[in-house]
């Protein structure tokens, strides 16, 4: 197919209610939507969210946006582009830049499975069309507003629920909740926020019988994950430490982690996730998707890919008033039964942008003509 129009947008999505982690909060989620065109007016939309600033990743929207507009379209724009590794490959002389190029990419994928007349998650090579969500919940004002709300989620049916762990909002609340709620599945999210002089503490967290410890030490450690998983009985969990097939690689030959968090946008689209995906399974190492509170559109992405039959843990995908007032894209995500998400049959995926919302949100756009 040949790129004939690119359009860019640099979106501000206004949340609900502040998101909060190990490295500070957030009361917007910025995210860059890509519009790829080909010659005969077919399109497809991808999206991409690293958040504003580089806490999460070293990437951010703002740089994303420019990344793309001044080295990364200019690229693609007017070529035949015969398949996603076929993009990827005219990206290669960048080095790093996930976040970007899955703009691009997941763009492309949709593109391509609106071209065959077929849902996005067929393309993929999905199993299934329903996926099993789990409800996750930032640092909260107090310890009652978390019980109130993982109860809330239990009475809608979800069967896990992720809880953000940082130093002050740590084994106190895991107190609380586990005697709560003895038997209900929950895991941590650490969001990097400890080292391994903190091994202590993590074993002493092995008491609360969680599902895993996600990503307790510092991004894109592999080392000394594998050092700390041999001292504590919880698996470690993966997620800022892969963000490409070889550190998946290296993370499975050393041991670093029992379980991997895979997230399209960090590790640079759906092509390397499938891949990472494949790997794991090869290894028997489980995997489930994670989400950047990214839009309907976003979301519908990751429900595509969570279809794949290695992602045997509840993904992080969510509702979207779970998080926003109003979406961004229509139609928005809801669950589809207790805990559970639906996969479109449409082709490529059912949501996109509504027009005067995208006008309303943006930040900054650019647009490409071949």
């Amino acid at each position: 197919m040949k790129i004939e129009r690119v359009d860019l947008y640099w979106v501000k999505l206004p949340l609900v209610y502040p998101w909060r982690t190990a490295y500070g909060e957030d009361w917007d989620i910025h995210s860059a939507l890509v519009r790829l065109e080909t010659d005969g007016g077919l399109y497809g939309w991808g999206e991409t969210t690293p958040l504003y600033a580089p806490t999460y990743s070293p990437e951010h929207t703002p740089g994303v946006f420019y990344t793309l507009r001044d080295h990364f379209v200019p690229r693609i724009l007017g070529h035949e582009i015969s398949s996603a590794v076929d993009l990827l490959d005219r990206l290669a002389a960048f080095k790093g830049n996930q976040f970007a190029k899955a703009g691009l990419e997941t763009a492309w994928w949709v593109l391509d499975a609106k071209r065959q007349g077929r849902p996005l998650h067929e393309v993929l090579g999905g199993k299934r069309d329903r996926v099993p969500v789990g409800a996750d919940y930032g640092v909260q004002d107090s310890l009652d507003m978390l019980l109130g709300k993982i109860q809330g989620a239990i009475d809608q049916g979800y069967t896990r629920v992720k809880l953000k762990f940082r130093p002050g909002w740590d084994l106190n609340m895991l107190d609380a909740v586990r005697s709560t709620f003895p038997t209900f599945t929950f895991h941590i999210d650490c969001n990097g926020g400890y080292t391994l002089r903190d091994a202590e503490l993590f074993k002493r967290v092995d008491r609360y019988r969680l599902a895993m410890i996600e990503q307790p030490l510092q991004a894109g450690d592999l080392v000394d994950h594998a050092e700390l998983q041999k001292t504590i009985e919880t698996p470690i969990c993966l997620d800022e430490s892969i963000r490409s097939f070889h550190d998946a690689q290296v993370a499975l030959r050393i041991g670093s982690c029992g379980i991997v968090n895979i997230k399209m946008g960090r590790v640079g689209g759906l092509s390397v996730a499938k891949a990472i995906h494949d790997l794991c399974a090869a290894h028997g190492v489980p995997c489930w998707v994670g989400g950047m509170l990214e839009s309907a559109l976003g979301g519908n992405l990751c429900l595509a890919l969570a279809t794949l039959e290695n992602f045997t843990y509840p993904a992080d995908i969510f509702p979207s008033r779970y998080f926003y007032r109003q979406d961004l894209c229509a139609p928005e995500t809801v669950l589809s039964g207790p805990g559970e998400m639906t996969a479109s049959p449409a082709p490529g995926v059912p949501s996109e942008p509504v027009p005067d919302l995208l006008a309303e949100r943006t930040v900054q756009h650019a647009s490409f003509r071949a």
